[in-house]
C-alpha cells in the first residue's frame, strides 16, 4: 500500500500515483508500459494476474525495475505531515525524510519497556509512565539487594528469598565440590595407571640388566680360566726350555 494522498501538502502529480492502490507511491516500481507501482501493490497482484493493471499488456516480476531518476527525484520533494498528526504532530517534511522523522518523533505510540506490561504511550510520554508503571521494577528497600516489582511488593518476603538463594547457592556449592572430587579422583586413576605402567618398564629394565650381568661375569669367569690356562702353557714351556 501507498502513502495517503490525504497526508500530502498541496497538488501530487498523477504519475507518481499508484496504479494499484492510487495513493502515493511507496518503494516503488515501474513496468515496460512505464505504469508505476507500490512493490506490495504490484507484487501482490502479479501473484492472481501476468499483465498490467492499467493497460493489460504482459508483465513479469524479473521486468519491473526502479522508477525514472526525474519521477523519483518529484516524488522525494512531495511535501507530507507526519503520521501522528492525529495525536498532536505538526511536522510537515520531505517524503525523502518522513521515515527517519517518525522513527524519532516524539508523538509516536510505543510500547512500555517493562516486561508484562501491554500499555503503549507516545515517546514524550514514556518516562513518565515508566516512573509509575506496576511492571517496572526497584530495589528492595529492606536491603536484601533483590529486585522487585511493584505488583509483587506484597508478596515479596526477604528472609524467603535469601533462604531460597542461600539453598540455590548451597546446591551449586556441593555440585561443584562433586565435580572437583570426580575430576580429582580420574586424574589419580590415570597418574596410578601411569606409575603402573612405569613400575613395569622398571621392572623389566631391571630384569635385563640382571641377565646382562650375568652373561658378563661369566664372560669374565671364561677369560679368567683361559687366562690361568695360558699361564701355565707359558710356565711348562719356560720349564722345557731349561731343560734343553
Amino acid at each position: 500500500m501507498g502513502y495517503d494522498i490525504e497526508r500530502f501538502v498541496g497538488y501530487v502529480n498523477e504519475g507518481l500515483l499508484c496504479s494499484i492502490c492510487r495513493d502515493v507511491l511507496e518503494d516503488p516500481l515501474q513496468a515496460p508500459c512505464e505504469h508505476a507501482f507500490c512493490t506490495a501493490c504490484i507484487h501482490g497482484w502479479l501473484v492472481h494476474h501476468s499483465n498490467c493493471p492499467e493497460d493489460r499488456q504482459v508483465i513479469d516480476v524479473s521486468l519491473l525495475r526502479p522508477l525514472y531518476r526525474y519521477m523519483k527525484n518529484d516524488l522525494n520533494r512531495l511535501q507530507l505531515h507526519c503520521r501522528n498528526r492525529e495525536y498532536g504532530c505538526e511536522m510537515v517534511c520531505s517524503l525523502e525524510s518522513i521515515d527517519r522523522h517518525e522513527r524519532e518523533c516524539e508523538y509516536s505510540q510505543i510500547p512500555c519497556s517493562n516486561a508484562g506490561c501491554t500499555v503503549q504511550v507516545e515517546r514524550r510520554n514514556l518516562e513518565g509512565h515508566l516512573a509509575v508503571c506496576e511492571y517496572r521494577s526497584r530495589e528492595c528497600p529492606n536491603g536484601c539487594g533483590y529486585t522487585i516489582l511493584s505488583a509483587e511488593d506484597t508478596q515479596h518476603n526477604c528472609v524467603a528469598e535469601l533462604r531460597t538463594e542461600l539453598e540455590l547457592l548451597r546446591s551449586e556449592m556441593i555440585c561443584r565440590v562433586e565435580e572437583a572430587k570426580h575430576e580429582m579422583e580420574s586424574r589419580l586413576d590415570s597418574q596410578r595407571r601411569h606409575m603402573v605402567q612405569k613400575e613395569s618398564i622398571l621392572q623389566n629394565e631391571i630384569e635385563e640388566l640382571k641377565s646382562q650381568m650375568s652373561r658378563m661375569m661369566s664372560d669374565v669367569r671364561s677369560l679368567m680360566a683361559a687366562e690361568r690356562q695360558h699361564r701355565q702353557e707359558l710356565e711348562q714351556a719356560e720349564l722345557e726350555k731349561r731343560e734343553l
